[in-house]
């Protein structure tokens, strides 16, 4: 049987799509590699700009009892630190709990999902797609949301640019206890790289740090290269000596990637990080996704209910994503350089602790309105 739609990955952005679009009555089918629940190298702090669309969709946040955050903390390598009131705040819940509790609701709402299997190829041919599974199974249907995450094999056979360029940068993710603040995001800065802490659900925090390759493959191993690095910042010296760690292994990514990319690829709409990564110092590319869901899912409605014009479509999406999304990226990779360096973040974090509008001024330009 053809679908209506068809979204290839279960993160935030496909189960948001997936939700909006069975709620108004379209057919989907939401492709997802993995078995829920799972976890994800993730911050795990979502900006309260999200509730209002949330609850259209039938999203009680409350049920999974998050952590309430209002304030941001910033350290520099030698541990100086900037705190800032957050202007909307926000909340802390697990990937693990968020994207299982989302999968299960669209199930309720008739989404069919297909789990442990990979999508090897997407062709168009004019009035549709032709979407190949691992197995041999082929699905037919009209839109294809692109919601595979940051870098899959597709982006190879798409020939997405960003594709052909390696990245440096890699993405380490532990769950915690320690006696930490449950209302405080905090950025912590290392020589190439920065790590963030916030809570979440049952008690517990996320730890997630963003470094490079080079830093582990010259330390030969997480843990080595902990102790050498990251531990020269008392904070984070401090949550690695006394924290419990819940993991016994850490969640680990590769290949993380702040390149530029397109929101349309072959005819699909790309959303979540597939069409773009905000640079996890600004924290905010879980909201940025479910943002993402909500346009993509304007979008397509308008397709079905106005003619299928499809460059119609394409055309408004990418310049709806653009409109909301383009300047916070931007503002993102400027902010980057300032962090990483130690000279630079040094100076930066001592500069912006007598310059709190300036402080203020980048976490709104991070940051959306409610939508």
């Amino acid at each position: 049987m053809a679908k209506d739609v068809v979204i290839i990955g279960g993160g935030l952005a496909g189960l948001v799509s997936a939700l909006g679009l069975a709620k108004a009555g379209l057919q989907v089918t939401l492709v997802e590699k993995k078995a829920y629940p799972f976890h994800k190298v993730c911050g795990e702090y979502v900006s309260n700009e999200v509730l209002p669309y949330l609850r259209s969709l039938g999203v009680d946040i409350s049920s999974l009892k998050p952590a309430n955050i209002s304030r941001f903390l910033l350290s520099s390598p030698k541990g100086k630190t900037l705190e800032a009131k957050l202007d909307l705040g926000g909340f802390g819940v697990s990937r693990y709990t968020f994207d299982h509790y989302l999968y299960q609701l669209a199930q309720q709402q008739g989404v069919q999902f297909i789990l442990e299997r990979q999508v090897q190829d997407v062709t168009f041919d004019g009035d549709g797609f032709d979407v190949a599974l691992s197995g041999g199974e082929s699905l037919r249907t009209a839109v294809v949301l692109g919601a595979y995450g940051k870098r899959t094999n597709l982006d190879r056979q798409l020939n997405r640019q960003f594709f052909k360029k390696r990245s440096p940068y890699i993405g380490i993710k532990y769950h915690i206890k320690h006696d930490f603040p449950k209302d405080l995001i905090a950025l912590h800065n290392f020589a190439d790289g920065y790590a963030g802490t916030s809570a979440i659900e049952d008690d517990r925090y996320c730890l997630c740090y963003l470094t490079t390759r080079e830093n582990l493959k010259r330390h030969r191993s997480i843990p080595a290269m902990e102790q050498a690095i990251l531990y020269k910042n008392p904070h984070l010296r401090k949550i690695f000596e006394e924290a419990e760690f819940l993991y016994e292994q850490p969640e680990v990514i590769n290949e993380i990637n702040f390149a530029t990319k397109t929101a349309v690829e072959n005819h699909m709409l790309m959303c979540g990080d597939a069409a773009g990564m905000i640079t996890p110092l600004c924290g905010n590319g879980m909201a940025m996704a479910i943002h993402s869901g909500k346009i993509a899912t304007d979008h397509v409605l308008a397709y079905f209910s106005n003619g299928r014009n499809r460059q119609e479509m394409e055309i408004n999406y990418t310049l709806a994503w653009k409109k909301k999304f383009a300047n916070r990226m931007t503002v993102g990779r400027t902010v980057q350089q300032l962090f990483g360096s130690t000279v630079l973040s040094e100076i930066a974090v001592s500069t912006l602790k007598y310059l709190p509008f300036a402080t203020w001024g980048v976490m709104r330009q991070t940051h959306g309105q409610p939508f």
